[in-house]
Formats: structure tokens, sequence, C-alpha cells
């Protein structure tokens, strides 16, 4: 009871810090602009698109017929949003901010379970306090109208349920578990670099059960993948190729790689913002455009090895401190004190992570692949195109419970009492 009464409190008290954020933003912003600016990126574009009758389409605030852009579970729920609230109304705004806020104090529940499992109540305290106050997570609801906040939550649930599911002989929790994951690829794409990491990890130790049957994992694969089947078979049909997810690769990869690229900017690239990409998109079609902006890329990475690796270095360094490539530079320059929250906080994580990772890895602990693969492999991807904070929010509620992890391990480390050194007797 006294556990359940502190989980209730730390969610109470996240729900309350991500609501008086968005209550100050709302009051010191005009209505006009938080009604229309947020939405007018590609989730809105295209949820805009489905809300007027014109299906999965236009990303760029203009008519470009049908796109894989994203996956499709969260532009059809701010389409919903656009469909009771009306367009670009500060009701709607109100409505999607508000969920994203929900789902990050949500957060809190599988970040609880998760982390009480592997390393007990005390880490379980800590990792949900510091996601309580973890700047990312309370900007990112109202700044930023992406599924960064619902990925966190699909994330930390699906960590939760990997370790929870672990010899588990019931038919109906592994369907649960891949639907889970279908539902999780359907909202965030790059959620596919974690699968094979936690379904291999559950395999292997439910392998090792002496009631083991290959049905159980086959189940939760094929739910998991004939979640993607109709996405996949919509994407053939418009595109007359093979597109299981989102198409967006290779223009990410280009953005991040070319003479005018930076490590968490399009730099006016983008053909949302510029006509002469949009005009070609439209002209090429997106597919061809994509494999086109592919081909640069991987060819100017190639030809610029000096660039790309002082890409790399910045992306790294954003990546891991929240959006800032020069983070000392930009710690000496702060005039407020959100800039120095936002890298600190970051910066703390980033170290945090890497200690917990290797407390896992002393300690020789079972949860390590499931938990190591969430800072070691999902952020890979992003060293190589663009490193804003919101792609690698999915990963942050881990890597503040492996922060937790490595704080509660030092300080039972400190507190192990130190052998008192009885000087021999001498002898009569």
């Amino acid at each position: 009871m006294r556990r359940r009464l502190t989980l209730l409190c730390i969610f109470a008290v996240t729900l309350a810090i991500r609501a008086a954020f968005l209550r100050i933003y709302v009051t010191t912003h005009p209505a006009r602009a938080l009604a229309t600016i947020p939405f007018l990126f590609e989730p809105g574009n295209i949820a805009y698109s489905i809300a007027t009758g014109h299906g999965f389409s236009s990303p760029f605030r203009v008519d470009t017929g049908p796109t894989a852009w994203m996956t499709p579970v969260y532009p059809y729920f701010l389409a919903g949003i656009f469909r009771f609230f009306g367009t670009y109304t500060l009701p709607a705004f109100l409505a999607a901010a508000g969920f994203n806020a929900i789902c990050s104090a949500l957060t809190c529940l599988p970040l609880w379970f998760t982390a009480r499992r592997v390393a007990g109540t005390a880490a379980a305290v800590i990792a949900t306090l510091l996601w309580a106050v973890f700047p990312n997570a309370i900007l990112l609801p109202y700044e930023s109208l992406f599924d960064a906040s619902l990925s966190a939550l699909l994330a930390t649930t699906l960590l939760w349920a990997t370790l929870a599911l672990a010899g588990s002989e019931r038919l109906l929790h592994w369907s649960f578990y891949g639907l889970l994951w279908g539902f999780a690829l359907m909202t965030n794409a790059a959620l596919l670099a974690l699968l094979p990491f936690l379904f291999g990890w559950l395999e292997y130790q439910s392998h090792r059960q002496p009631n083991w049957s290959f049905r159980r994992p086959a189940l939760a694969a094929l739910l998991a993948a004939l979640c993607c089947v109709p996405w996949t078979i919509r994407n053939y049909r418009e595109f007359h190729a093979f597109v299981p997810l989102r198409s967006v690769a290779g223009l990410a990869l280009w953005l991040g790689n070319n003479d005018q690229a930076q490590s968490n900017s399009v730099a006016r690239q983008h053909p949302i913002s510029n006509q002469a990409e949009r005009e070609k998109y439209m002209d090429m079609g997106e597919i061809a455009y994509m494999r086109e902006k592919q081909d640069l890329a991987i060819a100017w990475m190639f030809s610029h090895p000096a660039a790309e690796a002082s890409l790399l270095a910045e992306r790294f360094t954003a990546l891991w401190t929240g959006g800032s490539a020069s983070p000392f530079r930009d710690l000496a320059r702060a005039k407020t004190a959100r800039t120095w929250l936002v890298i600190l906080f970051n910066l703390l994580a980033a170290v945090g992570s890497l200690a917990g990772v290797l407390t896992l890895w002393r300690l020789r602990s079972p949860y390590f692949i499931p938990l190591a693969a969430f800072p070691l492999v999902f952020p890979l991807v992003y060293y190589l195109a663009l490193a804003p904070p919101r792609y690698r929010h999915p990963v942050d509620p881990v890597l503040l419970l492996l922060t937790a992890i490595a704080f509660t391990r030092l300080a039972n480390y400190r507190k192990r009492p130190v052998p008192r050194i009885v000087p021999p007797r001498k002898k009569s």
C-alpha cells in the first residue's frame, strides 16, 4: 500500500508539473499562433489532409499526393482532434499538447515497475522522480506536436512487458505482447531498432524454461507483423514499391550529410520550407526522391570523410546534451536558467546511463542486454542523420532508470560498513 501511494504521488507531481508548464506556455503566446504553428509540421499537415477528406497525404502544407512519410497512428490521432475540436484552433492545440503531457506522466507507471523489478524500490523512486523533473519530458509535449511523448510511453512499456513476460506460458500474454509491438511500430518505426534485442532476450529467457514452446514467441512475432501488413499493402498500392513502415530515411540521411548540413538542423533544405526541394519532390514522386537523396548522401559521406567525421562528432554531442553541438560554449553564453537545466540534465542522463550500463555489466545482471540496447543501439542511426532532442526522447525514461541504478549502487557501496582493524594481541 505504501509503495502504491508513493507511485500515485509521483505520478500526480509529474502530471502537475507538465500541466503547469503548459499553462505558462499558453498564457505567454498568442492564441492564434498556438492554434496554427505547432501543427505546420509533417504530422499536423498529414492530419489536416486526413481530416479534410484527402487521406494520408500532403506532409508539406500543399497537396503533394499520398505519402508514407511516417507510420499512421499519430497523424490519425491528430486528425481525430481536428475533427472534434476544429482545424487549427486553440482547443485542438490544448487537446494535442494535453494528450502528450498525459502520455509523459503515464510513463511513470511502466518506468516504476521496470525499475522495481531490476533494482528495487529505491531505484524506482529515483528514476520516476528524475523523469518528473526531466526538462525534455516537460518541454517536448507542447513544443513538439510529434509522437515523442507517446513513443517514450510505448518504449518503456515494451521494456516492462519484456521483463514481465519472461518465463510466461500463457498464450494470451504473448498475444498482447505481439500486439503491443505492432502498435508501437505503427506509432514510431524507429522502435524497430530495439525489437531484436528485447524479443531476442525474451526468447532466450523463455527457452531456458522447462516448458518452453516455440509457438508462444512465434505467435507474438506473427501478431506484430500482422499489425504492419495493412500499412505495407497500402504503401505498395500507392507507390508500387515495398515500403514496410516509412519512406523518409533517404531524405533524413541527406539532410544530415551534405555541404550545408548541420548537426541537428535541416538548414532550410527540407522540402517543407524549401520550395525548390518541394517541387522536385512533387515532380519525382516520393519514392524516387528518397532514393536519390539516399544515393547523394552516401556519395557525399564517402567523398568528404573529414567533414563527415566532424558532423558525426557534432551529432553525437548534440544527441546527448539536449540539442547542443557545443555545450560548454552554450553554457557560457546562456542567458536563461532553461539552457543550463536542459544541458546539465541531459549530461546527467548521458553519464548516468553509461554508469548504469557498466553497473549492470559488472553485476552480470540478467537484464543487461534489454536495458543496454536503449542507450547503445537506439541512437546509432541518428549519429548518421540528424539529432534533435525529440529523436532520442523515446529512450529517455530508460536512460534515467540506468542513472537511478548507478546511483543506488553507489549509495549502497558507500553504506557498506568499513571493517574495524583490530591490532594483534601481544603474546605473553
